[in-house]
C-alpha cells in the first residue's frame, strides 16, 4: 500500500423499512452481528450498526420512501459484497440464508475470473454477494485450459 495515502474506512448505510426485523433477519441469514442499535421514536431504528468480520455497515428505518433497484433480469445489478475464506464458507451461508427466506439470486458456482460465489436477495430486496474473491489482490487472469 502506498504510504502516502490516506487512512481509509469504507462503509454501506442501508435503509429498511422494518429495520428493527431487518437486523433479526440478517442476524439469522448471514450470522452479521449488530454491534449498536438505537431507536427511534416511533418503533424503528434511527441507527444501528452490524459487523461481519471486519466489515461494517449501518441500518436505519427508511421513513422517506427511497427507492429500491428494480430487477432487470435475475439481478438488480447493486449490493453489498462479501469476501470468505472458502467455497465451504459461501455454501454455508447460501443455505442459510435460502433457510430464512433469502432468494436465490446466483447459486455458489465458479466464475471465469476464479471467484467461487453466490448471490441473495433479502426480504425488502437488496442483494447480497458472498465469494472467495478479493478485490486488490493480484490474480492470475490468464484463460482456463
Amino acid at each position: 500500500m502506498d504510504s502516502s495515502a490516506p487512512a481509509v474506512t469504507l462503509y454501506a448505510q442501508i435503509p429498511y423499512r422494518d429495520a428493527p426485523a431487518a437486523l433479526r433477519w440478517l442476524e439469522r441469514a448471514f450470522g452479521f452481528r449488530t454491534t449498536m442499535e438505537w431507536p427511534d421514536d416511533e418503533g424503528g431504528i434511527q441507527h444501528a450498526e452490524m459487523r461481519f468480520g471486519d466489515a461494517a455497515f449501518t441500518v436505519f428505518s427508511d421513513r422517506a420512501g427511497y427507492a429500491r433497484p428494480e430487477p432487470r433480469g435475475e439481478s438488480v445489478g447493486f449490493g453489498l459484497v462479501f469476501t470468505l475464506t472458502s467455497p465451504e464458507a459461501v455454501d454455508t451461508i447460501h443455505r442459510s440464508a435460502l433457510a430464512a427466506g433469502a432468494i436465490d439470486v446466483i447459486a455458489p458456482a465458479d466464475t471465469e475470473w476464479g471467484n467461487y460465489r453466490c448471490r441473495v436477495r433479502d426480504l425488502e430486496g437488496y442483494e447480497w454477494t458472498f465469494g472467495t474473491y478479493k478485490p486488490g489482490e493480484p490474480q492470475d487472469w490468464s484463460p482456463q485450459g
